[in-house]
């Protein structure tokens, strides 16, 4: 039985598995030596200001955090936080609430930084482009600066936070997806989007 692939076209299909198991390799790498190998206690940061950090969207824009304008940001730790994401953002989507609204993965440590092209790109193949400017991604000093913000204790549940226009976090919650808890972000958002932060 004869193949109608050409060796060119098959050379191409290896080169792409090839890539696929590399990104997956260095996001496995990414979530065994990333941002949880220190464990910090979780805190409430709620009356305080984010940390001004600096990320890159999945579409390659430098983003400043906080934007200066109300939002919400569902900052995460590791990749098993996605589930909890998942939930939020799905949520999010029907509430309408009305702020911008952004996924930042805070991938703290050394080594990750070392691979985020690698990383990035993985997120990229598991998220449809149009969505790419609401992913935000932050490496190193920043990421760190975000987990001490937080804590880190239960990596896999999302921290949800609602900023008015100064970055003072006006709500807050780590404890995992709950529908009374969107209804609550979404009053409270519906609220700080109709002020400037004062």
């Amino acid at each position: 039985m004869t193949s109608n692939i050409s060796p060119e076209t098959s050379g191409k299909r290896k080169r792409k598995r090839l890539a696929l198991a590399v990104s997956a390799i260095a996001i496995g790498i990414f979530i065994s030596l990333g941002s949880c190998a220190t464990t910090v206690e979780n805190r409430n940061p709620i009356g305080e200001v984010f940390p001004m950090v600096e990320g890159t969207s999945l579409e390659g824009e430098s983003v400043s955090l906080p934007l200066g304008e109300p939002s919400v940001l569902l900052v995460g730790y590791v990749q098993d936080a996605q589930f909890d994401a998942d939930r939020w953002l799905v949520g999010l989507m029907q509430a309408t609430p009305p702020v911008r609204i952004l996924e930042v993965p805070a991938v703290a440590g050394l080594f990750p930084r070392l691979i985020e092209d690698v990383i990035d790109g993985g997120m990229r193949n598991g998220i449809p482009s149009e969505d790419w400017q609401s992913v935000v991604t932050c490496y190193g000093e920043g990421a760190d600066q975000i987990l001490q913000f937080t804590g880190n204790e239960k990596p896999r549940n999302m921290r949800v936070f609602l900023l008015d226009g100064k970055g003072k976090v006006l709500w807050f919650h780590d404890r995992g997806f709950s529908a009374s808890r969107l209804l609550d972000l979404n009053r409270a958002a519906e609220a700080a989007g109709g002020s400037d932060g004062n």
